[in-house]
Order: C-alpha cells, then structure tokens, then sequence
C-alpha cells in the first residue's frame, strides 16, 4: 500500500511512509514555505522541515499514534480494520478521515479518494442503539464509511448535530458531539462528570456545552466537541495535540509515575515556550480545580493545545474533569504536584511551591480565587440527583480544606 496523504486546515501538509514499524512524517515543501521552516502548526513536537532528521522519528510516530484510542476501543477498531493495535499505518488508514484536530489522514493510492462526506441521520432510538452497542461499534462507525477516531480509554459515540437532527457521520464528515452512556461498574460517572464541567465553565476554562439527554429511555452525557466550530460552513475544523504528543509519550506514560516523562512542569515549560500569554495561569487553575473536586485523572492526554490558522498557540479548554475520589483507586494523582501523588496530602501550599517552580509569581491569589469560585458553585448548584450521593459534600469539603490552608483530605 501506498503512503498516507496528511491534511491540515484542507491542504496537504505532509505525508507518512513505511510500515508500523519503519513509518514516519515528511513535510510537504509547499507546506513548509506556506507556514515556514521549523513552523509548530502542525506540532510543537514537530517543527515542519524540508528534510525529516532520523532522530526524532519516535517522538513523529508517537505524534501520529496519539491519534487512536486505546484499550477495548482500540482493539475491536483494529479487529474491524483486520490489522493489529499496534499497526498505527493501518488503522489511520481506515479511521483517519475524523480525528481530533483539523487532520485527516487518507490513502493516496485509493481510488475512492478523495471521499465525499456524508452523513445518515438518526432517530432517537437509533441513537440509543448506538449507545447500547458501543462496545461492539465503539465511536459508532459503520463498517463501511466509519472513518473516525479519537484518542481515549472510556467507551463513547461521536455524532454530527445537523439542522434536522443527529447523524452517523460517513467518508470523513466532521463530527460535532461525543455521547458517553453509563459506564458499567461506575453508573454515577457521566452524572460525575457533568457536575464537573460545571465548574470549568464556571471557572472560564471552558464554553462548550456539556449536558445530559435521554435518547428513547437511554441515558447518555453529551458533549459538544471543542475542536470543531459548528458556526463555520462545514463545522470547520480547528487543529488540537494532546501533551502526550507535545511531548513526545505514548501509551501509559501520559502518567508520571510510568517513565517520568509526564509533568506539569513539562507541560508548563512548553506553555511559557510556546504559548500565549496567561497560559500559565490557565494551567494553575485547571490544576487547583482538579485538586479541589478530586479529579485524579488529569494527565497528558487530558491537557491539550489548540493551533490557530495563524500558527498561535493556546491552552484548549478544560475537558474531562471527572471528580473520582469515590471510586476504587489508589487515590494518586497522575501528574505529581510539588513532589506529591497523593490527591489526600496535597495543600494550598503545595499548589503555590509547583507554580512558583513554572516561575508564576501570583499564583496564591489565582490559587485562591479559583477556591472561591468552586465554593461558590457548590453553593448553587447541585449535582443531578444521579450522580455519586456525596459528591456536592466531597468537593465542598476538599475546596474548603484547601482554601484554609489544610491537606486536601483534611
């Protein structure tokens, strides 16, 4: 087979040769004269470049790798597209038409490319259908015209919001939505998570919308996609990496405690290179609302960077922000704050000592703040009466602990 046509923002920006095991990225010298030699569009992980230097070959195919999703999703995909999980080539080549960002990635050699995009519009109860068989369809793709992945552990559906309803997106039609049914074991988890994005919003860290629907007696939280921009003709893509791939990790290193690669200093690093002004202060909050609510999960793969058609850099919204100290876990986080993993031993003044590290002077006033505004909602607002019984009382606890300068866990 031939290699894989790589588009960003609808023009080609690079391609990918070889196999699983050989493959790597070549700019396009168009690409590179249009955005500049050594541009970040793409990647701060890959400035584009006339000639592909060898020695950063594994930080190009974990870029690319980043794109798939991981665990059950991965493997039933991989069973669908008759190659391995690890065959990063074959699988882009079947799923890459939808991913994160403003990507797609095609087969130059197809004779059905380029595709036309399509949609095939769903009742209320197909969508419960999909909802009830995503673990056999993960992402809802359809065995022929099913293009789409996105990165991830936790089954989910990604759907187009069209003017007469949803829709099965087909040959690369952008999706709009991802809908999360009950998760088994953790019923309380999409409720969980919904009261959680109330706070990022709350906070300025967020504007999409992330709410609860019931399709045909199913019920699923639903989550507008903040890479696409449904106000734009076609749903305009806009270009997102994960700081797994702006670092260069893969698989379970998006942990700290799995190689040592992930960190928030890593990550605030490559903000203050890279980034806007007041990214910093959006990482600190994002972090100290992640302590305050108990979400234990924000590692690599849930911090991510948007690239604008004018090559800048901002942090991307606040997403998965799951509060998770009622489950079984070990309670640790997955990116150390100030030399700690416990979520439980975690102060105020550990939240100052890490940013202060990243070289930001007022971080106990942002610290502080973001403590005042999730107090504030737990005030407010409460939880839909579906979600975990003690996690108003939870996060109402931990978010004081902190604001009085105790350990988290009191």
């Amino acid at each position: 087979m031939g290699d894989l046509t790589v588009e960003l923002y609808g023009s080609p920006i690079g391609r990918l040769s070889g196999s699983w095991q050989t493959f790597d990225f070549h700019a396009e010298p168009d690409a590179v004269r249009r955005y500049g030699l050594d541009s970040l569009i793409l990647s701060v992980a890959i400035p584009l470049a006339v000639v592909t230097s060898r020695s950063n070959r594994r930080r190009r195919q974990a870029f690319f790798a980043g794109l798939l999703p991981e665990g059950r999703m991965l493997s039933r995909m991989a069973d669908e597209a008759a190659v391995a999980t690890y065959d990063t080539i074959g699988l882009l080549r079947r799923y890459g038409r939808d991913i994160a960002g403003a990507l797609q990635i095609w087969d130059a050699d197809d004779p059905g490319e380029p595709r036309t995009p399509a949609t095939e519009p769903l009742s209320e109860r197909a969508v419960a259908e999909l909802l009830a068989r995503v673990g056999d369809e993960p992402l809802a793709n359809r065995p022929v015209g099913g293009k789409t992945s996105l990165a991830g552990v936790q089954d989910k559906i990604v759907l187009a919001r069209t003017a007469d309803g949803w829709a099965q997106v087909l040959d690369g039609y952008p999706s709009t939505h991802i809908l999360k049914p009950e998760t088994i074991g953790h019923p309380s988890m999409i409720y969980d998570e919904e009261y959680g994005s109330r706070f990022a919003r709350a906070l300025g860290l967020a504007e999409f919308e992330t709410r609860l629907e019931t399709f045909d007696t199913t019920p699923a939280l639903v989550i507008e996609r903040y890479d696409r921009n449904p106000r734009e003709t076609g749903n305009q893509r806009i270009h997102q990496e994960d700081f797994s791939q702006a670092l260069g990790l893969s698989g379970d290193q998006k942990y700290q405690r799995h190689g040592g690669g992930a960190s928030l200093a890593r990550v605030a690093s490559t903000l203050a290179r890279h980034a806007e002004p007041g990214s910093l202060r959006t990482l600190l909050m994002l972090t100290t609302l992640s302590v305050a609510i108990g979400n234990l999960d924000l590692h690599t793969k849930n911090i991510s960077l948007l690239h604008r058609t004018d090559q800048s850099i901002t942090p991307a919204p606040a997403y998965d922000v799951v509060p998770q100290t009622h489950l079984p876990n070990d309670g640790a986080l997955a990116l150390m704050i100030a030399g700690k993993y416990q979520h439980a031993a975690i102060s105020r003044d550990d939240l100052v000592r890490e940013a202060a590290g990243w070289g930001l002077r007022d971080a106990a006033k942002i610290i502080d703040d973001t403590l005042d505004r999730v107090l504030d909602v737990t005030a407010s607002e409460l939880p839909d009466p579906r979600a975990y019984a003690g996690l108003l009382a939870d996060i109402a606890r931990f978010a004081s602990n902190l604001r009085a300068g105790r350990p988290v866990g009191g």
